[in-house]
This record gives structure tokens, sequence and C-alpha cells, in this order.
């Protein structure tokens, strides 16, 4: 009989252990979703580099600055991600002056054609495959 208790409490004790792990997991895979939410600065902008310099025909001169502009902004956008989580409406406001100083450097960069066709290449929704995306959302 004695044999019996103590296993059944052994058995309790390490049910009890694994219940109190569960927190923690939940935790560490809401650092893991925060974490994926952030953006990859670097990648995201020569991806769109890489679909605006063909798509507005970019000169040689034009690409550094428009790269230079662009990780500017997804350096600041990066910042202001995690309120998509908990303050939309902050996010949005945020994101909309980080835009307009987006848009702003870009109109002095381009040519008045360039930049019209470039606000014709915004994506209807939200894409996360495209990575014009992460300029107008």
């Amino acid at each position: 009989m004695k044999k019996f208790i103590a296993a059944f409490l052994l058995t309790a004790g390490i049910a009890t252990c694994s219940f109190a792990q569960n927190p923690l997991e939940k935790a560490k895979g809401a650092v893991q979703t925060a974490q994926s939410k952030t953006l990859d600065v670097g990648n995201t902008a020569n991806a769109i580099l890489g679909k605006l310099g063909p798509a507005l025909a970019l000169t040689e001169t034009q690409k550094p600055n428009v790269l230079n502009a662009v990780t500017g902004f997804l350096k600041d956008k990066s910042g202001i991600v995690g309120l998509l989580g908990t303050n939309k409406a902050a996010y949005a406001s945020k994101f909309s002056a980080l835009q307009g100083g987006l848009f702003g450097k870009l109109k002095t960069l381009l040519t008045v054609a360039q930049y019209t066709k470039f606000l014709g290449l915004k994506p209807k929704t939200n894409d996360v495959t495209n990575a014009l995306s992460q300029l107008f959302f």
C-alpha cells in the first residue's frame, strides 16, 4: 500500500510540474510570435528595390538613394510593428507619419512619372508575399 501511495504522489508531482510549465511555453510562443512580426530590414529593403528598380526604370544614381530611403523607413517601421497587436490606432497614426516622410523623400528622388507609377504599384491588400506591402500597410 505504501508503494502505491508513493507511486501516486510521484505521478501527481510530475503531472503538476508539467502543468506548471505550460504558462512558460505559452510565453515562449508569444515571444516567438512577436519576433516573427519584426521586420528583416535589409532583406525587405533589397526585395523592395528589386521590384521598384525594373518597375520604375530606376537609374543607377537613383537606386542607392531609394534604397536608403526605404531602409530608413523600414527601420522606423520595425519600431512600431509591436503596436499592431496592442494598439492599432497608435500604429495607424505613427505609420501614417512614417509613410508620409518616405513618400516625401521619394517625390524628390523620383521623376513625376516614376512617382505616379510608384503609387500605382500599391497592392490591393496587405499581401505578405509582396514586399511592396511593407510600404503601404
